[in-house]
This record gives C-alpha cells, structure tokens and sequence, in this order.
C-alpha cells in the first residue's frame, strides 16, 4: 500500500498540497478549512474545496428514509435507470464499467433516492441515471444525502476574505466530481449551476450530450475573483487528479460501504470521523 503524504505534488504546470482535516459535521463551520490551510499557503495559490463538505457545513442534508417513493421514482429507479440504462443506454453510449455495473445492482432504496431528486431538481435531473444533479450519497452518515451548496460563490468569497484578513492573497474555489464537457466550443454540464462560461442544468440532456463531446474537468461551482475559465478548468482538474491518485478518498456511495465493511445506513458521523478527509486541495503554479 502506498502511503500518503503532505509533501506537494507535482502536477504538469502545478504543485498540488492536500489540506486535510477531520469529518467536518452537518452545520460545523467551514472554518477548519482556513486554519489548516493557512500555513500551507501562498499569495497568488488556488484553494480549490470540494462541494460536499461544504454542503454538509451548510446543513444541505436530506434524510432519503423519510421520502415515500412515488410511482414515478419507482419507475425511475426499477426500470429506466437499472434496466434500460444498466442493459441497454449505457453500454451505447459508453459510460463506464462501473457505473454499468453499479446501475445494474440498484437496491430497493435508489427510488426514494429518485424521489428527492425529483422533489428538489426536477425530472431532466432524476432521469440521469447516476450522480443525479450532483447530489452525493457518500461522505454522509446513515440515509442522508448532500445536496449542492448554497451560494458557492458567496462561500468562496467569504473564505477568500477570511485568509485576505491574514495576510494571504489566493483564490478560492469550490468544484463538484460532475464532469463539464465541450463540443463545437461550447462548454456544458448537466449540472443545476456552475461558472458562468459553463452552459448548466441541462439534466440528462447534458448527460447524453457529453457523450459526443469531451470532457474537460470537473465543474467549478463557485470562484472568489474571476479568472479566465480554462485556467480555472486546469486548477479544478489538477485538484481532482490529486483526489483520484489519493485512494482514501471516497467517490461512490458503494465505496464507502466497502471502506466500512457493512450496510452504508449504519455509517455514523463517528465513523466518518475516524478517517482522514481532504476536503481541499491547495494548487499552486510552478
């Protein structure tokens, strides 16, 4: 097993710096981000966060237990995301392995799963099959879920100011895993919001569009200054390459149940603490 490291890592152009702290908990501020990285930081860095611990700071959780599934979401989950998408859509457009996979063993749950995603986002987002409108199932305790945070760039500019009152000029980021995606030029995510220059809340359309252009990184939620959006996709992409080579980290619901051993509605916010998180990763220009 490899060990991890705080030493920086080198990622073409950038140096990436994980900022690791302990399971911050459903309405704990965000706070601990800036004490941890404050030391390690330099003018003129990008301090790119993660959407879901920010969520989670926010309070953004929902209890999926207490939806009664609807006759929609049941069919959502039952037959158009586990057989038409697990058989059939998927492997034609592509998607991956995994996910195939995953789409294809569906409990019984993912229809009150649909079921607050047609609540709060609508049907162009439950009709994605997976990661529907961002919200995550991971990094979360029992039968909840985190839903996109509020304000991100509110969030990234009160950060920007809390390490501006320090001393420290940087910029502040906030990105979800969701990828964006370009075709003819145009960018795109089937996110509910992103950057301006980033086309979003498209849904499943964007979902199914993406499949014939490329992907371009993960999607910026919230900046602390404007900068130019395809060095922001570089630092977004460079801050997830460091979350993907980092095999702490937790990506899928079906991940975390792995990493616990045992039925993810018993994960505890004690659990969730008893390993490290990296809720930021600093990038910084070579």
């Amino acid at each position: 097993m490899e060990l991890k490291t705080d030493e920086p890592k080198e990622e073409l152009n950038y140096t990436t710096i994980p900022v690791r702290t302990g399971y911050i908990k459903p309405g704990e501020s965000y706070d601990v981000i800036v004490e941890r990285a404050r030391d390690l930081l330099k003018d003129g860095d990008f301090l790119v966060l993660s959407e879901t611990p920010v969520s989670v700071s926010q309070g953004m959780l929902v209890d999926e237990s207490e939806f009664e599934p609807s006759l929609l979401s049941t069919f959502l989950a039952d037959v158009w995301s586990k057989y038409i998408w697990g058989y059939l859509l998927g492997p034609l457009f592509r998607i991956k392995k995994r996910t195939v996979k995953n789409l294809r063993k569906l409990p019984p749950e993912a229809r009150s799963h649909k079921k607050v995603i047609l609540d709060f986002y609508g049907l162009k987002h439950a009709l994605k099959p997976a990661s529907e409108a961002g919200v995550d199932l991971s990094n979360v305790p029992g039968t909840f879920v985190s839903l996109l945070p509020r304000e991100p760039e509110m969030v990234a500019k009160d950060i920007a100011g809390k390490l501006s009152r320090q001393g420290l000029n940087v910029t502040v980021m906030i990105i979800d895993t969701d990828a964006s995606y370009e075709l003819g030029g145009w960018k795109f995510t089937s996110l509910p919001q992103a950057l301006k220059g980033i086309k979003c809340d498209l849904g499943v359309f964007g979902y199914i569009l993406g499949r014939f252009g490329n992907i371009i990184g993960p999607t910026p939620l919230g900046i602390s200054k404007f900068c130019d959006l395809d060095e922001v996709l570089d630092i977004a992409q460079a801050a997830e390459d460091y979350h993907k080579e980092n095999e702490m980290d937790v990506e899928t619901v079906y991940e975390m149940q792995e990493m616990f051993e045992g039925d993810i509605d018993g994960v505890t916010v004690e659990m969730l603490n008893s390993v490290e998180h990296t809720p930021a990763v600093i990038v910084r220009k070579l």
